[in-house]
């Protein structure tokens, strides 16, 4: 039996890096942007939000929670380069980009599965690193296979190596994007040429995705148990096609659930949520929790690997050592260690992000590598402590030979 869709919708996340010294001015061209404007947090619009993130993570992630309408007004105020100065300072800035209205696309040019791109972000952390979100999702047809195969082929858009014709990928068709060739266009005047991400072995062809949906409760309910199409969520998770032939059993997930009819499935490609409308809460509540409070979460944890991959980068470079060893004590002391909700399942969500990205394996790496140049540091001072002492001792030595002579031959 076909699935059925009651509820889709699909993020596509384009993980890229600024130079070192370059993110002012890179905050300088958002601002100057007349399609970006700076989000704004309000506790009273993002409640849930606000209240989902203990204190230190919230205005780690959402400085402008803390701004006021007074604040806001000085800020829009001040010349665009002072703005760009002081949101530098901010360890997280996230600009959306005005869409005027819906970007429709067309997958497939003879049978066509029509999409919308809803909304664009640039999440940018004050480190350099950055994230190009993009928020889509299937119109007209009902068909689950045609997520299946829309998440599959849409995540290789910016894949420049690709034979797009051959390979039956996405044509953009709407004034703003011709093509997939001005996608791509569009996608390169956000993050640039992206060679700091290439250093820092991030791929950079194919989106990660995040991705929500709700089947029909005739497929999954009370009599019709999950594991009767749990070779569907299975694909869905793994980001394969809905004709995939691959051993499913063995593709490597990450699953839980506190949901009755709900499952989240992660791997390192992304994260799913697999729902049956058997539960209205999958059609109403759930869906805006999974893309605020979940999203930023997933977010952070992309975050918290690739800055400790940047770290890890510049300990082999002899002149930022020390500057590596400061942001790797501050990274421990202000996020790793730091709890970032008290929500349960936002909790378990994290502690199973961690697993999946290897984070303990990754931070313990960087520690070693820390723990090395700390010990061989020391010791290259005590080296040149003694060798400092030595010299001093045999000048005094000199010295008072000396004054021994001229003693003598008085």
């Amino acid at each position: 039996m076909e699935l059925k869709t009651n509820y889709q919708y699909t993020y596509f996340i384009h993980p890229f890096v600024i130079k070192d010294g370059k993110y002012q001015k890179y905050i300088l061209k958002m601002l100057r942007d007349k399609n970006c404007s700076l989000k704004i947090f309000q506790k009273e619009k993002e409640l849930k939000l606000y209240k989902y993130f203990l204190p230190k993570m919230r205005e780690f992630l959402f400085s402008s929670f803390s701004y006021g309408n007074n604040k806001i007004k000085k800020l829009e105020e001040l010349p665009m380069e002072t703005r760009a100065a002081l949101l530098a300072k901010n360890p997280c800035n996230i600009f959306e980009y005005t869409i005027k209205k819906d970007i429709q696309g067309k997958l497939e040019q003879n049978n066509g599965i029509f999409f919308t791109i809803q909304k664009i972000e640039i999440i940018c952390f004050s480190t350099g690193i950055c994230f190009l979100s993009i928020k889509t999702n299937v119109e007209e047809y009902t068909e689950f296979s045609n997520v299946l195969n829309f998440n599959y082929k849409f995540r290789d858009i910016n894949n420049e190596i690709a034979n797009l014709e051959n390979y039956d990928n996405i044509r953009i068709q709407t004034d703003s994007f011709a093509d997939t060739k001005t996608f791509q266009e569009f996608i390169h005047e956000i993050t640039g040429p992206n060679i700091e991400a290439a250093r820092l072995n991030i791929e950079t062809e194919r989106f990660l995705t995040y991705s929500y949906v709700c089947i029909n409760q005739d497929a999954w309910n009370s009599n019709n148990h999950f594991d009767e199409i749990k070779y569907q969520f299975i694909k869905y998770a793994n980001i394969l096609p809905a004709d995939s032939s691959r051993d499913y059993e063995y593709e490597k997930i990450e699953t839980f659930s506190k949901w009755k009819y709900a499952k989240l499935g992660l791997t390192k490609l992304g994260i799913t949520l697999f729902s049956s409308s058997s539960d209205m809460n999958n059609y109403t509540i759930l869906p805006e929790e999974y893309e605020n409070e979940y999203f930023y979460t997933y977010i952070l944890n992309l975050y918290k690997k690739i800055y400790l991959r940047k770290i890890e980068l510049e300990f082999k470079d002899i002149t930022k050592i020390k500057k590596a060893r400061k942001k790797f004590v501050e990274f421990t002391k202000n996020l790793l260690i730091q709890e970032i909700t008290e929500d349960e399942t936002g909790s378990l969500l994290n502690d199973k992000l961690q697993e999946v990205f290897e984070l303990d394996k990754l931070y313990s790496e960087v520690k070693n590598k820390y723990d090395i140049l700390y010990k061989e540091l020391n010791i290259e001072k005590e080296k040149n402590t003694n060798i400092i002492i030595a010299v001093i001792l045999i000048i005094s030595l000199i010295l008072n030979l000396l004054n021994f002579i001229v003693l003598m031959s008085n």
